[in-house]
């Protein structure tokens, strides 16, 4: 069985910094594409991030991109994203998800990922 726990959110002012956190537990972690997704209230989840099994591939949502940056430690099992220049609209309930098959791109959609965790939640004041 697959765990995932997520943390390091929180609340922060417009143009601040925050790093999330994903430790993963249960499987080889090295071998599986790993993503974070967001979902603010009222809204679907949307994607936000993803990294290839070895880190050499990544894949940003147009939203985030040149602000957000996501990155593993496979040492380690675990998947990191780093937000700068945070924005109100990013407020959201952030989750980590691992895919079911090994060695895939990292893909933006929610059914590669077959595990997730509970969340942790991003709040970013104006």
């Amino acid at each position: 069985q697959v765990q995932l726990v997520e943390s390091g959110g929180g609340l922060v002012q417009a143009g601040g910094s925050l790093r999330l956190s994903c430790a993963a537990s249960g499987r080889a972690f090295h071998l599986y594409a790993m993503a974070w997704f967001r979902q603010a209230p009222g809204k679907a989840r949307e994607f936000v991030a993803a990294i290839n099994w070895s880190g050499s591939n990544t894949n940003y949502a147009d939203s985030v991109k040149g602000r957000f940056t996501i990155s593993r430690n496979n040492a380690e099992n675990t998947v990191y994203l780093q937000m700068n220049s945070l924005k109100p609209e990013d407020t959201a309930v952030y989750y980590c998800a691992a895919d079911r098959t090994p060695y895939r791109a990292p893909g933006a959609t929610t059914a590669q990922y077959d595990y997730w965790g509970p969340g942790t939640q991003v709040t970013v004041s104006s």
